[in-house]
């Protein structure tokens, strides 16, 4: 596949994925607004927080590091031995579905059962969920790889459609069945959507399409685990990758896993909406048109030339994302949250904490993109030589975290993970920097906004800044202003 074919399918695939990740927000906060004229807020939490943070979990450390490992490279390769290879996330999954399950049911604290009726259902069922979905890998990074937009959209919006009818369903015929229904609403959700990757394999394999594409796989038996006489069961040069791109998720999902409220919910929307979207699309990108390991010499020219353009142009993207949110953010988080919880919100520590966690939206965008192409093009000796830098950051963030939470609580925690993003972004940048070195492309020029454009968000700041306290204040809260 030509290289600007690939980013004509991977900018598709992106803001397809940006209109899914709406698509699928704005049904979660309707279905939370109905939910709650029939359920109480405290089962509505326990499912928004800690039952999804349990299936987030299991699936990433499950497969994320499979899905970095196995689309890099292009499509021609031995896929029956990285179909072996991605079967293995399912028994992992099965690992860290009874590990964290009983960690969920065991260490951390139990709900009341009068107010949320079948805990343990729900960890055992949206544990189980996680599971199910794993079984659809082999068929999404198939589907990824060769980048079928059309097959992502269709399963992801299926899969939501049906999760939101049946719990509409179930909460008003049987809204004393508590966390039943969210869990059967979950089941449903993971079996639509691998289901929809698997019949679309059947139609598709040896269609007529297929072998015009020229397509790897010819028979959906190619999608099972397969042992082949004289060779190994797995690529265990991508096995390798793995582990090491596994070490790395297992250390970033211990550092990263942040702030579970509705500020996060509200400061994290747009990095949920469009940034995630992007990075996974670009990764692909990346990792398809660049390869691995080989110097910036040593890749054809016309690919560096593309690739460090798309990377300019997305440092410039997300920088002007991030910074217009950090911006505005500053000023409109109390109104923010005055509308979205009233004075109960607005009124405490929450305006303070959405402000800098619009800082750290800022840092999360930068991250997303620069780690995006460093992780696409890195050797398995870089991503383990990464690993101990990070098991070395990791302890800096412990004792930042510390200090800075006792000095400002909440605040001082976001803070920490500010900075934690600050130096992944440098050493992104230091391998990017030296990457481009030995060329004539300066993608980090991306990162460098105009003297007129800083102006333009300066005057932009002091003005949100003064209507906030001249129009705002005085009209939601005189009283606090008299005193």
């Amino acid at each position: 596949m030509a290289a600007r074919d690939a980013l004509g399918q991977a900018a598709r695939l992106a803001s397809s994925g940006a209109l899914l990740q709406v698509l699928f927000r704005v049904g979660t906060f309707a279905l939370n607004a109905f939910t709650l004229r029939y359920l109480s807020r405290e089962l509505l939490g326990v499912v928004s927080v800690r039952l999804t943070l349990l299936y987030s979990t299991v699936v990433f450390l499950a497969r994320e590091a499979f899905r970095r490992a196995c689309l890099s490279g292009n499509t021609k390769r031995n896929w029956t031995k990285t179909i072996n290879l991605l079967w293995l996330t399912v028994p992992l999954g099965v690992f860290w579905s009874l590990f964290l399950g009983l960690v969920w049911l065991h260490l951390l604290e139990v709900p009341d059962p009068s107010v949320v009726p079948h805990y343990q259902a729900g960890v055992v069922a949206f544990g189980l969920s996680a599971v199910v979905e794993l079984l659809g890998e082999p068929f999404w990074v198939l589907a990824q790889a060769h980048l079928f937009v059309r097959l992502k959209v269709i399963s992801e919006s299926l899969a939501i459609v049906s999760k939101c009818i049946l719990t509409v369903i179930l909460v008003v015929l049987y809204p004393q069945w508590g966390l039943y229904v969210f869990s059967l609403a979950q089941l449903l959700y993971v079996t639509v959507l691998v289901m929809c990757y698997v019949i679309y394999f059947v139609m598709f394999l040896g269609s007529p399409e297929a072998t015009k594409k020229s397509f790897p796989i010819a028979r959906m038996k190619a999608l099972l685990p397969n042992f082949v006489e004289d060779e190994t069961f797995v690529n265990w040069k991508e096995a390798r990758l793995t582990w090491s791109f596994f070490k790395q998720s297992f250390l970033k999902q211990i550092l990263t896993e942040g702030v579970y409220d509705i500020v996060n919910n509200l400061g994290s929307l747009v990095a949920r909406f469009i940034f995630l979207p992007i990075e996974e699309s670009f990764y692909v990108f990346f990792a398809k048109v660049l390869e691995r390991g080989k110097n910036v010499k040593d890749q054809k020219q016309d690919d560096i030339s593309l690739a460090a353009n798309v990377l300019e142009l997305l440092l410039k993207l997300v920088l002007l994302i991030g910074l217009t949110i950090t911006v505005f953010g500053y000023a409109y988080s109390q109104l923010a949250l005055d509308i979205y919880g009233g004075s109960i919100l607005s009124s405490g520590t929450g305006p303070n904490l959405l402000r800098c966690y619009s800082l750290y939206v800022l840092f999360l965008a930068i991250n997303g993109i620069t780690e995006c192409f460093t992780f696409a093009l890195m050797c398995k000796e870089e991503v383990d030589r990464y690993n101990f830098v990070m098991l070395a950051l990791s302890f800096m963030f412990l004792c930042i975290s510390y200090f800075l939470t006792r000095w400002h609580g909440s605040v001082g925690f976001i803070l920490s993970n500010c900075f934690n993003m600050g130096i992944r972004i440098a050493h992104s940048i230091h391998y990017i920097y030296g990457y481009f070195k030995e060329s004539t492309y300066k993608p980090l020029a991306g990162l460098l906004p105009s003297p007129v454009l800083v102006l333009v968000y300066t005057i932009s700041g002091v003005i949100t800044g003064f209507s906030e306290v001249s129009i705002f204040l005085q009209f939601c809260f005189p009283f606090e202003i008299v005193k």
